[in-house]
């Protein structure tokens, strides 16, 4: 099987995810396209991320019944901070069965040499590339890349963190089941 990863820490998730994943799955060449929750990226400060397993439970609540768009904890059995191709192997071990690419914005398919052995990762994986706003698509030398043009939000895990603390509605900005369990807990208040 064709998987697609999409890899995040979804903090939290929300509807500009869901909506790539599910242009991926029905558009590009993948069977499922699975959200793996990263616990820790190692090009993120993690002061300001949920504790993991609320996020994943808040990714799980998000896609729950979706049959093309799975949730990964597989980053969570490894070291941290994760790093992808550390993952992709473990993956390709786990599975050799299954066949994956990397779902990426443009924006850090830009950052990609900054990536652990991400010539590696160039030479092995294919990359389903989306375009992010201001972010040209460069392609790098050896690099398997399928360019979708996704329809985008200009949604932010950022700014929706910020709404809760001030107040705001996150109603529409995130699936309703994981809206709740935020509003339920006050996560990122």
């Amino acid at each position: 099987m064709k998987i697609g990863l999409y890899f995040g820490s979804f903090n939290p998730i929300h509807v500009g995810h869901l909506i790539i994943a599910a242009h991926v799955a029905n558009n590009a060449d993948v069977q499922q396209v699975w959200l793996v929750v990263s616990p820790q990226n190692p090009l993120k400060t993690s002061s300001v991320l949920l504790n993991e397993y609320h996020r994943l439970h808040l990714v799980r609540l998000a896609t729950d019944g979706d049959q093309q768009v799975k949730v990964s904890d597989i980053e969570f059995k490894l070291p941290k901070p994760s790093y992808t191709i550390d993952t992709l192997v473990y993956l390709k071990e786990k599975y050799p069965q299954h066949e994956f690419s990397v779902i990426i914005g443009s924006d850090s398919f830009q950052n990609l040499p900054r990536w652990k052995n991400y010539e590696i990762l160039l030479k092995e994986y294919e990359f389903i590339v989306y375009q992010r706003k201001g972010y040209e698509i460069k392609n790098l030398p050896e690099a398997k890349i399928n360019v979708l043009n996704a329809p985008l939000l200009d949604i932010s895990a950022t700014v929706i963190r910020q709404n809760i603390k001030e107040g705001k509605s996150i109603r529409y900005l995130i699936p309703e089941k994981a809206r709740e369990e935020i509003e339920k807990y006050g996560y990122y208040k």
